[in-house]
């Protein structure tokens, strides 16, 4: 028998609080109309003092967990850019707390591109007869490297945390995660960055820069490499698993810019509505952001059983990925 994974549950949650852009519009040299023409965000929801990534993990793991029926897994993998700490991992913390007790956990950074990333890990794990079960989240409180005072990022950037269970099952179950493309550049390592922290800097000695601390990204050259290369992952997965554009029922893509969710689409030539967006509500999410865009398309009847899905982002290294996967039949609410 050909072993293959099977989405089973799916998860995602948003801290309580809310930003709207007129609350940023106090404090920034910005407005609703700017951001929103620019970015297509209206609010994101971002963490209290003392809630954690691992938090917000926590919670879309159960969740997930929950709407599979399932009481355990056998593996974690976490994809996050904003551990709780630089060491150890989270995703072990997570784990225990989930009540999984001595399965190996582990984190995965491949920023907002790192769900994409650690679905391929899971489906690997899966595939290998490693484990029957995996939990992979994406979760993050990007608010908590963020400039307080640099417009550009403020306003794309909110926390929170989506998550799938996969399971063994057949190649031809609604839920099979089909095919998955990923792809690398570390000459563009510099376009979406938080320089310090790390060994690079530690390394150097001498007092660490302010700004050094906080993410910086390079806008305009990463909204023109993430429609390149989402729209050409995409090709190429599609071709793989072999769907043509007009295949595709639903695009999940990163949600990174409602243009350049708009641009990917055009460029693959897929009709805009079929673009699961959720963007104005929670802003860019990061890793959480692909399997949180599915949890709410799943809730509001966007997603229904047997749709097949392509799934696209791209990020910080740089990073991308894409897959294809047919939708399950699985409980809302």
């Amino acid at each position: 028998m050909t072993r293959t994974a099977v989405i089973a549950g799916v998860g995602g949650f948003v801290p309580p609080r809310v930003v709207t852009n007129e609350e940023l519009a106090q404090r920034l040299d910005t407005s609703d109309t700017w951001i929103r023409s620019r970015t297509g965000i209206a609010r994101r929801h971002v963490v209290d003092p003392g809630t954690s990534t691992g938090d917000l993990a926590v919670e879309a793991g159960r969740r997930a967990l929950k709407n599979a029926g399932a009481d355990g897994a056998d593996l974690v993998i976490l994809a996050t850019t904003t551990p709780d700490r630089l060491c150890p991992a989270t995703a072990p913390d997570v784990a225990v707390r989930l009540g999984l007790t001595d399965v190996p956990a582990y984190d995965l950074a491949a920023v907002c591109s790192g769900f994409v990333y650690a679905l391929q890990a899971g489906t690997a794990a899966v595939a290998s007869g490693f484990a029957e079960r995996v939990l992979v989240i994406g979760a993050e409180s990007f608010s908590t490297i963020l400039d307080p005072a640099d417009r550009t990022t403020s306003v794309i950037f909110g926390d929170g945390a989506g998550a799938v269970l996969l399971r063994s099952g057949e190649p031809d179950e609604p839920g099979t995660v089909r095919n998955v493309h990923l792809g690398s550049d570390g000459a563009m390592s510099d376009l979406i960055t938080v320089r310090g922290g790390g060994a690079e800097e530690r390394s150097r000695g001498g007092v660490p820069r302010e700004e050094d601390r906080y993410f910086r990204m390079e806008g305009k050259s990463v909204f023109f490499a993430a429609v390149r290369r989402m729209t050409e992952s995409s090709r190429t997965v599609l071709a793989r698993t072999g769907w043509e554009v007009a295949d595709v029922d639903r695009l999940v893509g990163h949600q990174a810019n409602t243009r350049i969710l708009h641009a990917v689409a055009d460029q693959l030539g897929l009709p805009p509505e079929r673009a699961v967006l959720n963007i104005e509500r929670v802003g860019n999410t990061s890793a959480a952001s692909i399997p949180l865009a599915m949890a709410d398309a799943m809730a509001d009847g966007q997603l229904r059983a047997g749709d097949r899905v392509l799934l696209t982002a791209f990020g910080g290294g740089a990073t991308w990925g894409s897959a294809t996967l047919t939708w399950p039949d699985l409980p809302i609410g």
